[in-house]
């Protein structure tokens, strides 16, 4: 059976930072009935603990705040090969963590078939206070993003049996 983790990247006290966290918790509030063998995890700001969600998994979901290259949207859905190299930014210790995990995956020959990295570009980054009222708006429409992914990768494996 093909293994799905879904994992919510930030820091939830330093303002948009936590959008990764925030996602990951109102995805599986929608989803975890209808998707009993998804994984949901709360990766907040845990670097190389997260190695093994990364390295178990078939098909990987990543929430997180981004920066991006360009700013011609504000929701971003990198897929595979899409992915950036490195996450232009080291707000907190996962920015950096994330990059290397993925390396780190790839020299062990463990990486998920399928990865997509769904984020938006954070507005307020100050401490304490929760998502600036940009970041709220988009997080329904991130995680639509996202449920729309899981409901294509469970479609699949369903097929695939």
């Amino acid at each position: 059976m093909k293994k799905i983790n879904v994992i919510g990247l930030g820091n939830v006290l330093f303002g948009d930072e936590g959008f990764g966290v925030e996602a990951v918790r109102l995805l599986e509030r929608k989803c975890a009935a209808s998707m009993p063998d998804v994984r949901f995890i709360d990766g907040g700001t845990q670097g190389i603990y997260l190695l093994d969600y990364i390295e178990s998994a078939d098909s990987l979901l990543i929430f997180d705040a981004i920066i991006p290259a360009e700013y011609d949207r504000e929701v971003y859905v990198y897929r595979d090969d899409e992915l950036p190299a490195f996450i232009h930014r080291k707000m907190s210790s996962h920015q950096m963590g994330l990059s290397e995990l993925l390396s780190v995956a790839r020299l062990h020959g463990k990486v998920p078939s399928s990865i997509v990295l769904v984020g938006i570009p954070p507005k307020n980054l100050e401490l304490g206070g929760g998502l600036s009222p940009a970041a709220e708006r988009l997080l329904s429409e991130a995680v639509e993003e996202g449920r729309s992914i899981l409901e294509a990768w469970t479609e699949d494996r369903v097929e695939k049996q």
